[in-house]
C-alpha cells in the first residue's frame, strides 16, 4: 500500500532555561513565551510559563539557577516564521516593587541535537532624566505591554534600551518530515540518527546564528 507523503513537518523542542547573569541583582524569577508565524501551530506542550524566583548562592558567584524545563512541539507548512522563544525576567526594586530586568530572544536552533544559547538582555530606557528619575521613585520602570514585540523588529528602531545580564537556555532539537517536504536541515553525516519507523530526526550539528 502507498503511503501518501506529508503536508506538514513537526518540530519538538525540549530543553531549559538554566539560568542567567545579573550581578546587579537578586531574587528573579523568568518568564518565556514562543513567538512563531502564522503558517505555525503548537501541536503540545506548553506556549508560555514561569519560573520559580531563584537567588544567587554561595557557590555561583553572580549566577541565578533556574533549570525550568521546556517542552513543546509546532507543526508548519514552511521555515518562515520560525519560532522564537522570548525570555524576559523580572524582580524587586528597592522599594519592594516588581520591575523588569531585562528582555530578550533567540531563534530555536534549525538543526536538530543539542544546542545552547546565551542570550543578551536588555531594558527600556526613559527619555529624559525627569522621567528615570519618576521612574525609580514611583517604582513604574518603563516595560513592554507585550514582551512578544522583542522578537519583532517593527518600531524597536525608535525604542530606547540598555544592555543588561545574560540569559543561558539549552536546547535539545528534533524535526519530523523537514526532507520528505523538501527542507534540508544539514548534511548527512555518521552523528546522523534517524528512526526509519518514526522519521524523527536528531541529528547532531554545530549551529551558529
Amino acid at each position: 500500500m502507498a503511503t501518501s507523503s506529508p503536508s506538514v513537518f513537526l518540530l519538538t523542542v525540549n530543553g531549559q532555561i538554566e539560568g542567567a547573569t545579573f550581578p546587579e541583582f537578586d531574587n528573579l524569577y523568568c518568564k518565556y513565551c514562543f513567538v512563531y508565524g502564522h503558517d505555525w501551530a503548537p501541536t503540545s506542550g506548553l506556549e508560555e510559563g514561569i519560573t520559580q524566583i531563584t537567588c544567587k548562592g554561595s557557590q555561583s558567584s553572580h549566577k541565578l539557577i533556574w533549570n525550568f524545563p521546556l517542552e513543546t512541539t509546532f507543526k508548519s507548512t514552511n521555515p518562515s516564521g520560525w519560532p522564537q522563544l522570548v525570555v524576559s525576567v523580572y524582580g524587586p526594586d528597592v522599594f519592594g516593587n516588581d520591575v523588569v530586568r531585562g528582555y530578550g530572544a533567540t531563534h530555536i536552533p534549525f538543526t536538530p541535537g543539542q544546542h545552547t544559547r546565551t542570550i543578551p538582555m536588555f531594558v527600556p530606557e526613559p527619555t529624559w532624566k525627569l522621567q528615570k528619575f519618576t521612574s525609580w521613585l514611583l517604582g513604574r520602570r518603563p516595560e513592554y505591554t507585550d514582551p512578544k514585540v522583542v522578537a519583532q523588529g517593527e518600531g524597536r528602531e525608535v525604542t530606547r534600551v540598555r544592555s543588561q545580564g545574560f540569559v543561558t537556555v539549552s536546547f535539545h532539537i528534533m524535526t519530523k518530515d523537514m526532507k520528505k517536504l523538501g527542507y534540508d536541515t544539514g548534511p548527512s553525516s555518521p552523528a546522523h540518527t534517524q528512526s526509519v519507523t518514526s522519521g524523527w530526526s536528531t541529528e547532531e550539528q554545530p549551529y551558529r546564528m
